[in-house]
């Protein structure tokens, strides 16, 4: 089959050597004659598997003690309110930034728990920037944001200053660059971007903040509960975890997060100056905030969109349609993407201006 260059925006590619090792575990886990995906997640073998997973992660991210690390089920979508029942005291409020689609489902849900205050917003521009030169109030139990904005294309590149404890959603940009997990009470991500496949959610959080709320939580909505259950309190994501793991190991082999993140710098640069280039094309996000995971942009002329994406066909890129809240086209460039997925769509991207321009 011809090699496809796959820009989608998650679930998203995944290094090639891990869909061997896991195609494998599949059929013998462990030398054990028996699939992974039918082993008990408590027979030994799946333990140390979860362990390792967890040492990677400690690793790759530098997290500091105290902090506990878990695998959980249900995606950002139920950490937006998970997090929120966590952290929000009975008769508190909860800060929040909007830039954009998950950002708003995140207030949403919070809004179900208590006050939510809204400190900034991207809202009246499209979600087109990242806001600056705001106050973080001293009154709020927490302060959320989203660190990367898969629809809009922009992304946080300095940590928020929050006097209160910090929450971050960082499903789409996890290890493709340094991040300060010391400064995070909460850092939750979907695994199906630069982690693994979708089932599975990476939580750190730092324990001495939990359980202050004053809230009797559900079992299942109780990060206490699953620590103590060591993400074990219900049957864990098995082989999620396991090629999480396989995903992570790559990485560290490659370089771990410094690498990714000079490589993603130069996938970013490679794409960003042909777009400033070309005379066909225009960016969507503001410039100084535009994401190296999700390069949103549409043609100039909405009428070439039919052309350019037959050209796209021909060339074996998949995944570049935009989201339908933007609309145009959508370059995400997630760490397994090879610098060279990038050359091809420049080598298109510039074959049709010569045609069109």
């Amino acid at each position: 089959m011809a090699h496809i260059h796959n820009f989608s925006a998650g679930p998203s590619i995944l290094p090639q050597e891990v869909f061997g090792q896991a195609s494998k575990a599949v059929l013998s886990f462990e030398n054990m004659g028996l699939s992974l995906l039918e082993v008990s997640h408590r027979s030994k073998e799946v333990v140390a598997m979860v362990d390792r997973t967890i040492a990677l992660v400690k690793d790759l991210l530098d997290v500091p003690d105290g902090h506990a690390i878990l695998f959980l089920q249900g995606g950002a979508s139920m950490q937006f309110y998970m997090s929120a029942l966590n952290f929000m005291k009975e008769g508190g409020k909860g800060g929040h930034i909007d830039t954009g689609v998950w950002s708003a489902k995140a207030i949403k849900e919070a809004k179900k728990i208590g006050t939510v205050v809204e400190v900034a917003s991207s809202k009246d521009r499209s979600y087109s920037y990242i806001p600056k030169g705001f106050t973080v109030p001293s009154d709020l139990d927490f302060l959320h944001y989203t660190t990367n904005n898969t629809i809009y294309g922009t992304e946080f590149f300095e940590t928020p200053k929050s006097p209160v404890p910090l929450l971050a959603d960082m499903s789409s940009d996890i290890f493709s660059r340094k991040c300060s997990v010391a400064d995070h009470a909460l850092i939750y991500a979907g695994a199906q971007k630069n982690m693994g496949p979708a089932g599975v959610t990476l939580v750190i959080v730092k324990e001495e903040l939990l359980g202050k709320t004053g809230r009797n939580l559900p079992s299942m909505l109780d990060y206490q509960v699953h620590i103590k259950g060591e993400s074990m309190f219900n049957t864990p994501p098995v082989f999620p975890i396991y090629v999480s793991m396989l995903t992570l190991q790559w990485l560290k082999d490659k370089g771990g997060v410094a690498w990714a993140e000079q490589n993603n710098r130069a996938k970013a640069e490679l794409f960003y100056n042909e777009l400033d280039r070309n005379s066909l094309f225009t960016g969507t996000a503001a410039k100084e905030d535009r994401s190296r995971m999700n390069a949103t942009f549409l043609l100039k002329d909405e009428s070439l969109e039919a052309d350019f994406s037959a050209l796209l066909k021909a060339a074996n890129i998949s995944g570049l349609k935009g989201h339908r809240d933007v609309g145009g086209f959508r370059a995400s460039m997630y760490n397994a993407l090879p610098l060279e997925s990038v050359m091809a769509l420049v080598d298109v991207m510039h074959s049709f201006e010569q045609q069109k321009g």
